[in-house]
């Protein structure tokens, strides 16, 4: 707000203004910039003073406001209901002087600051730009003013004693590079009689009112877009990948089951080198082309054996075969798409030997797989013998159907004793040679919830059963306990969230073994020669090991004349059902290493578990059958208190060794002969007619997953347990048993 400035002498007409000293005598009226009253120029002020003046007495002020005009928050020249604007006493000698005008009474004074003769305008501002096209004759709001120089040190209308340009917010002339708001004056009865905007009758009360519709052809389109574009989503992010498997299902099957890639993802090595060696995996006339992808189905495999009646009857057809016919082949981690030679301690049985890669490989149309004695055990991991494992784990697995391999025998003759020869096969959950694998899962073959998945078989606090407590068949070893089993880890007792391969917690699972043969020195008393043991393991045990044999249906020897049972029927760790069959003398290494064949064909029913067996051969004949009844229930005062043990349902891999232990039979060194050669001339798989169910991880019975979370237990031999810490023990957590003390 401005103040009176006294001063004793009389200021300067041109300076101040007034044309006579009298001017100064008198009081003057302070213009004093308000709201209601902005400083407006001399000549407008002017006539504001002769409108005011004239209407004083109707106490109204008409001045240049046009009697349409509507006062509004934004206009600063609303009219003001106070009477005239207040004015101080002057004394003599004084010189009174208004505030210095605000920039926005400047802007309504300039040349736009009355539209239409109107002073109902209002202030508004735009961005200052570097240019004016902006504000050109076109433009819808008015131009900014553009005010000359400002600078004075006393106006000529005496409101003020100075008034420089460079102090204000609007500088005078052309402000060149601003960036600052630049206000002008706007009259909205300029735009009053303007059309509406298109937008303008969504804003008013009455809007939608009364409608009967509130569809319209731009609606309607716009859904329909928006419609069309979900059902494109859709149709990329679902359909099309439904379709997709859908349409190639049985690629992704035959994937899964081995057929050009392993479970784990692992495919034949592009072995230029080697590529004229390997027929097998090179199409016709492409033997310089890149590897290509192996078949099931060896194509060195004679017509004639692609097809078979078995000994159930029943048409069967081949699956897999491998007729190890190309020599040269070798089998080191990578080597082969359905087989891989171990590097390790078989440490389970305690064997003598170390498996070596380099002992197994093709010669002369069969495999090798070689054991030799060791000059300096210190370089081979301690021990005195090293030979060959060949296993088909996680790469080609197979449930149900019959399996067969064409082989010979190490030693000079059928006198041999100190070998542990061995073609078997083994639930895809172990890895044989893996202990740690195995712990708690060997060799169950278990679906109920009950004491048979406990430690032991016996109750928390040992209360029984009787028969666990105590076992007269078992041995010394083991206190004559009936098993010293850690109890089934995923069994069907197992709790929700708990690890578990699946499919489901409520489904037991295990690692079974069928073994095709185990061949061992007659034992028997007058025994000559060599015999086969030919046996199923199961977990968890009946009573004193005992198996069901009183009816045809559950046990079977087809001649008695060279196949027996064995008395062995297990320990702590494993019962077993076996039998024994007299070998022939000619398929030793030394006494003409005639090839012959063994195997065994089982079926295993998870809808009708009943009607599962398992029957064995010995050079082309059956030797025995096993019905599921063998293995059935195990109840009453005398009993174990558990339920039927399975045929295997497990995806079953394959395994092919030469192994010495002393817990297999007696070593004597001076039958054996060394380099020791076992030969397998072939491996052939069948299944059922319409019933092919190959592959390590069917959706029933999966296995990858839970082999991918585990892979330390899988991929280090030298764990023994699931659950302990290290060094011994992978650490993995031993899932909770619902029915087990403390249940979930």
């Amino acid at each position: 707000m401005s103040t009176p400035w006294p001063s004793s002498d009389a200021p300067d007409h041109a300076r101040s203004g007034a044309s006579t000293p009298e001017d100064y005598a008198q009081p003057r009226t302070l213009h004093t910039s308000t709201f209601e009253s902005p400083l407006l120029s001399p000549d407008a002020r002017d006539r504001d003073q002769q409108s005011s003046s004239s209407s004083s007495r109707a106490n109204t002020r008409s001045s240049s406001v046009g009697t349409n005009f509507v006062s509004s928050p934004l206009n600063p020249n609303a009219s003001s209901t106070h009477g005239p604007p207040r004015s101080r006493p002057a004394s003599r000698g004084s010189t009174y002087f208004n505030r210095i005008a605000s920039e926005e009474s400047q802007a309504l004074a300039g040349p736009y600051g009355s539209l239409g003769g109107h002073r109902g305008s209002m202030v508004l501002y735009r961005l200052a730009a570097d240019d004016a096209a902006g504000a050109g004759a076109d433009s819808h709001l008015a131009p900014p003013k553009a005010f000359h120089n400002r600078d004075s040190v006393i106006s000529s209308s005496g409101d003020s004693v100075f008034s420089l340009s460079s102090d204000s917010k609007y500088p005078s002339g052309v402000v060149v590079g601003t960036r600052g708001f630049v206000p002008y004056a706007y009259d909205p009865d300029v735009d009053k009689d303007a059309p509406d905007d298109d937008d303008d009758l969504l804003h008013t009360p009455e809007y939608g009112h009364g409608r009967r519709s509130y569809w319209s052809k731009r609606g309607i389109l716009n859904v329909g877009v928006l419609v069309l574009l979900v059902a494109a989503i859709l149709t990329l992010f679902l359909c099309y990948p439904l379709l997709d498997f859908f349409r190639n299902e049985a690629r992704n099957v035959a994937i899964t089951a081995n057929v050009r890639i392993n479970a784990t993802g692992q495919a034949p090595k592009e072995l230029i080198s080697s590529l004229p060696r390997f027929p097998r995996y090179v199409s016709p006339g492409c033997q310089n082309d890149r590897f290509q992808m192996p078949e099931l189905i060896d194509p060195d495999t004679p017509e004639s054996a692609m097809t078979r009646t078995g000994f159930d009857g029943e048409a069967y057809e081949l699956v897999f075969s491998d007729e190890f016919n190309l020599d040269g082949r070798t089998f080191y981690p990578g080597d082969d798409p359905f087989w891989e030679a171990v590097d390790l301690w078989y440490g389970s049985t305690a064997d003598l030997e170390w498996y070596d890669p380099k002992q197994v490989y093709t010669k002369g149309g069969a495999l090798q797989i070689v054991m030799d004695q060791v000059a300096d055990p210190s370089l081979n991991h301690n021990l005195s013998y090293v030979s060959g494992m060949l296993q088909s784990w996680n790469k080609f697995c197979f449930t149900g159907g019959y399996i067969e391999v064409s082989m010979t025998l190490p030693g000079p003759n059928s006198d041999t004793q100190g070998y542990w020869p061995g073609a078997w096969t083994m639930g895809n959950l172990g890895r044989p040679g893996y202990r740690a694998t195995t712990d708690g899962t060997w060799p169950y073959s278990y679906d109920a919830c009950d004491v048979g998945t406990f430690p032991n078989q016996t109750l928390a606090d040992h209360s029984g059963p009787a028969a666990a407590l105590h076992s007269d068949e078992s041995r010394s070893k083991y206190n004559f306990e009936l098993s010293w089993l850690p109890g089934q880890r995923v069994s069907a007792c197992t709790c929700p969230g708990e690890e578990h391969p699946g499919p489901s917690n409520g489904v037991g699972r295990g690692v079974p073994e069928i073994d095709i043969l185990e061949a061992e020195k007659n034992k028997a008393e007058g025994g000559v020669g060599q015999v086969v043991s030919q046996s199923a393991q199961f977990a968890p045990f009946t009573h004193d090991y005992l198996y069901v044999n009183d009816s045809q249906d559950a046990w079977w020897i087809y001649d008695e004349t060279r196949t027996r049972p064995n008395t062995y029927k297990g320990s702590a760790i494993q019962q077993a059902v076996s039998a024994l069959t007299t070998l022939p003398d000619d398929m030793f290494q030394g006494s003409g290493a005639v090839f012959k064949t063994l195997g065994f064909e089982y079926w295993a029913n998870p809808k009708n578990r009943g009607e599962g067996f398992i029957t064995w051969q010995t050079d082309g004949k059956p030797t025995v059958r096993m019905g599921a009844a063998a293995m059935g229930p195990d109840m009453g005062p005398e009993g174990s208190q558990v339920s039927q043990r399975l045929i295997p349902e497990e995806p079953m891999s394959i395994v092919l060794n030469l192994g010495i232990s002393k817990n297999w039979q007696t070593i004597a060194p001076e039958t054996m002969i060394f380099p020791a050669v076992m030969q397998i001339d072939y491996v052939r798989v069948y299944q059922r007619s319409g019933a092919t169910n190959i592959g390590c991880d069917p959706t029933d019975y999966p296995t990858a997953n839970y082999i991918n979370s585990h892979l330390e237990a899988y991929s280090n031999p030298n764990l023994t347990y699931w659950s302990q810490p290290g060094p011994d023990g992978a650490g993995y957590p031993w899932p909770k048993n619902s029915a087990y003390a403390g249940g979930c």
